[in-house]
């Protein structure tokens, strides 16, 4: 196993630029998510690494070795891809021993190989049928083992799971933590799923227009959005974000008046309130008011959502709340979970209990 390295990596194709000086470090055993929308630069990132494409600058290293030279085929590194990649022709047995047969490795070891990493996913009894007796979650699991089989330093997973169904995403997902965690493989894994990106991470290096817009813990990018690109991507639904005033330790927007803030900052920002920090409220406890546009149930709660003027508000309010189109209701937002950013810069400004967070706050 081994660590990943990037620095200053750059990509261009002619005048486009995909990647701006990327520095990012992997650390043995890892699990780090790229996240973000198509053409943010997390598949040229990955594909880089695995030496699929040559950076334009900087330098990539797997492990001690820096590999900008390195054949793909000698970088000891396994793609899982979200097509599977395998061939019809050959039973699931032979797709599993397929990288071992390359690499000259004898009939009698890749046997006991292939069965082990068939183990490993649950493919033991199907090493006889060929891809097309396959379901969707089989044909990956395939295409799991085949990567299992070669012990590689560092799995390289490109949006594994985008070809399956709702159901079958969520038991792939536990099944893909669940075996990187018993390996202790280096992961690195691409997708634009934020529901993937936040069940499976260690860290998720949230991306857009080239650039690491936020490295950090699930947690900690869900709790503390850097910049409010990072704060409309995280979250589902996502986070509200309303432009308004903020002085004096109130915050004003048609509709809305928001005092008892603590923040220091004063002027243009918008602030960020996630649905589950919004509840429906009596009259005598509400911050704002609005009318119901939609509700939605979702099982175990209601999404409402709220006109402001012509912002659009979602809130989350019990499953046993009844409200019905057009009626006006009461909201109350959790101060305590308020998020505030400069409306120019989209950098986070601080929270309503953390006062104004440094530039440095914001890098890290």
């Amino acid at each position: 196993m081994a660590a990943v390295t990037l620095s200053g990596v750059e990509k261009h194709f002619g005048t486009f630029t995909a990647l701006q000086r990327l520095d990012l470090t992997i650390a043995d055993g890892e699990f780090l998510v790229l996240l973000g929308p198509s053409g943010c630069g997390k598949t040229t990132t990955m594909r880089i690494v695995a030496g699929l494409e040559d950076p334009s600058a900087g330098a990539i290293h797997i492990g001690e070795r820096m590999v900008n030279d390195v054949r793909p085929k000698d970088r000891d590194v396994a793609m899982v891809f979200q097509n599977y990649g395998l061939y019809p022709h050959m039973s699931v047995e032979d797709n599993i021993g397929y990288p071992l047969k390359v690499r000259g490795v004898p009939r009698g070891d890749r046997s006991a190989r292939i069965r082990h990493a068939a183990e490993k996913v649950e493919l033991g009894p199907l090493l006889d049928r060929k891809p097309r007796q396959l379901s969707g979650g089989q044909r990956q699991r395939v295409a799991l083992a085949r990567a299992i089989v070669r012990t590689p330093q560092v799995f390289l997973m490109d949006e594994p799971l985008s070809n399956l169904d709702a159901k079958l995403r969520v038991t792939m997902r536990a099944e893909i933590k669940h075996l990187q965690n018993e390996l202790g493989v280096t992961t690195i894994y691409v997708t634009h799923d934020q529901i993937e990106a936040m069940t499976l991470a260690d860290r998720v290096a949230v991306m857009s227009q080239g650039r690491i817009q936020q490295l950090g813990t699930p947690e900690e990018i869900y709790d503390r959005p850097a910049n409010l690109f990072v704060a409309g991507f995280i979250g589902s639904p996502p986070m509200n974000l309303i432009s308004g005033q903020l002085s004096a330790g109130t915050f004003t927007a048609p509709q809305i008046d928001l005092g008892g803030l603590s923040p220091a900052s004063s002027g243009s920002v918008v602030l960020g309130v996630r649905p589950e920090d919004i509840t429906v409220a009596d009259d005598a406890d509400a911050d704002f008011r609005g009318s119901v546009y939609a509700v939605e149930l979702t099982g175990e709660s209601n999404l409402v959502t709220v006109l402001l003027g012509r912002e659009r508000v979602i809130a989350r309010a019990s499953r046993a709340w009844r409200g019905r189109t057009g009626e006006t209701i009461g909201l109350r937002a959790d101060r305590s979970r308020l998020h505030f950013f400069d409306r120019e810069t989209g950098v986070r400004i601080g929270g309503a209990q953390e006062g104004n967070t440094s530039e440095r706050d914001l890098q890290q």
